[in-house]
Parts: structure tokens; sequence; C-alpha cells
């Protein structure tokens, strides 16, 4: 019996050790098209998220409300980075956030951030959380 395009997406990402997905990972599969369609029902069925254009993250059901949270309990922070690492986007931790984890500050960084190198066009977001992009200027460009 064959199994249908949205089962073998799911049984992959089950299997899998990432947390974030592109549909690019898929494209052994079928057609863009149609690993569109098998991940948009499976948002549907609330075991993925959508944080961006082609770009998922796995999810289970809230105890308390029974929406779809992310399945990484680090939180919406340490997912986005994995998204931009994914995507191939060099970035780094803030000057806040690194001030925080070398014990230089008790400020806790409460919006999502991260600086980035180069270009990076694409908004990521997860409810109502919106990853910020600080610009980092490239070495190699005149002012």
């Amino acid at each position: 019996m064959k199994r249908s395009l949205r089962d073998r997406v799911a049984t992959r990402i089950a299997r899998s050790q990432r947390d974030v997905f592109l549909t690019r990972d898929f494209a052994d599969l079928s057609d863009e098209d149609q690993i569109i369609r098998a991940l948009r029902a499976l948002v549907t069925q609330r075991s993925l998220v959508r944080l961006g254009k082609g770009v998922y993250a796995k999810a289970r059901a809230s105890r308390i409300s029974g929406r779809p949270v992310l399945a990484n309990a680090a939180g919406f922070q340490l997912v986005a980075q994995e998204a931009l690492t994914r995507l191939g986007v060099k970035w780094q931790a803030t000057d806040a956030q690194r001030a925080y984890a070398e014990g230089r500050s008790t400020q806790v960084p409460v919006n999502p951030v991260v600086k980035v190198v180069g270009r990076f066009a694409r908004k990521l977001r997860y409810g109502n959380s919106v990853l910020l992009i600080e610009r980092q200027p490239s070495a190699g460009r005149l002012r």
C-alpha cells in the first residue's frame, strides 16, 4: 500500500532530531507545490508551526489551551537561531545577550534579537514574537 506524501513527510519529521525544517528538506519526495500542501496539512493538524516562508518547526499541543506550541522547550529564540543556521545566514548573539550570558548584566533579554552579517530579508515569527534583526556591517564593505 502506497503511503501519502503527507504521511511520508510526517514520518521524516518525527524521526528527525532537528526542530526546524525547510521545504527543500523534502525535495526528494515530490515537487515544491505538493510539499508545501503537505506541510500546510501538518500545520492544520498542529504537528508543525510555520515560522516564515519555507520555514517550519516541530510543534506539540499545549496542555492548557490545546493550541500548537513549539516542541523545543527552549523557546522561539533558539528555534529562530536554528532556522537562521539552516538557511545559511551568518548570525551572532547581541551585545546584551552576551553580557547576560557572561554575568556582566542581570538584565534578561526579553525580545528575540540576533545580529546578522550580510543580507537577510525574511521575517521569522511565532505567535506574537517576531525575530528582530540587528545589522552588522560586512568587513569588506565601504562606508
